[in-house]
């Protein structure tokens, strides 16, 4: 089963590490956030993965070339400036019945067997990954006069979800595709016409939108047993971190190509 993964945007707000590199290729602990998403797909059995690629979409094809021996790698030109959902539009041609597609910036410890099984099991054309959305402000709990009982850190804010990406698609839903951009146009349509479901993931979930997001990701990987590589389809019975071999060990080439979609 295909993975698509976006990796074509230019991160402006990662700017000056964009400047040269795609966002994908921001590193954590030394690998790329591109890497770190792959093994997670990997680690759960779905190694087949579609690039969508864009800017400075000659850095994945040199990075990849001659690495990744266990996984099928296809990096796809979907232009430099097409918005999201024309990018995932574009691998259309390299997709089977059902694909996954997620943004290529993006961690969170997900149990893909069980976001399929959704999926299959709603009878739609597309599922969404939700997430609860958090503050990015920490919290003070107060009780009756004003006097403050605690403060909370950045907490969960109930009833209120968004969107976290670990998409899953029928390839049908291309016939009813309208938009370029995945998130304003694409999903909405699909949701006014009954045919998008949410699969509800309350597990760890963490975007790299910014240096600070990556210093982030970086502190939480040094601690140890990421928690993204730890999901309920990873664990033995007593839980156990299960750690992945390192993509970039793995040196026996398999032939790359850098592919047009028009």
């Amino acid at each position: 089963m295909k993975v698509v993964i976006l990796c074509g945007g230019k991160g402006t707000r990662s700017y000056p590490f964009t400047e040269f590199f795609p966002k994908v290729m921001m590193p954590i602990s030394g690998t790329p956030i591109l890497v770190h998403l792959m093994r997670l797909y990997a680690s759960q059995g779905f190694t087949e993965f579609v690039l969508a690629a864009g800017h400075r979409k000659e850095m994945l094809y040199d990075y990849f070339e001659g690495r990744l021996s266990e996984w099928n790698v296809r990096i796809v030109d979907t232009g430099e400036d097409s918005d999201t959902g024309e990018r995932v539009r574009r691998c259309a041609p390299f997709v089977g019945d059902t694909f996954f597609a997620t943004y290529g910036d993006g961690l969170g410890n997900v149990d893909l067997k069980n976001l399929l099984a959704t999926h299959q099991q709603s009878g739609s054309l597309a599922t969404v990954t939700s997430v609860p959305l958090r503050s990015q402000y920490g919290t003070i709990v107060f009780g009756a006069g004003g006097k403050v009982q605690e403060f909370v850190e950045k907490p969960l804010i109930p009833d209120y979800w968004i969107n976290a990406g670990f998409f899953v698609f029928n390839k049908s839903v291309f016939d009813v595709w309208e938009g370029q951009n995945l998130e304003q146009e694409v999903l909405p349509v699909l949701a006014g016409k009954g045919l998008l479901q949410a699969y509800q993931h309350c597990g760890f979930w963490k975007s790299m939108d910014t240096s600070k997001d990556q210093q982030e990701l970086e502190r939480i990987h040094k601690a140890g047993s990421p928690p993204w590589m730890n999901c309920s389809a990873l664990a033995t019975a007593e839980g156990a971190y299960q750690p992945v071999n390192s993509a970039d060990s793995q040196l026996k080439a398999k032939p790359l190509s850098l592919y047009a979609a028009g």
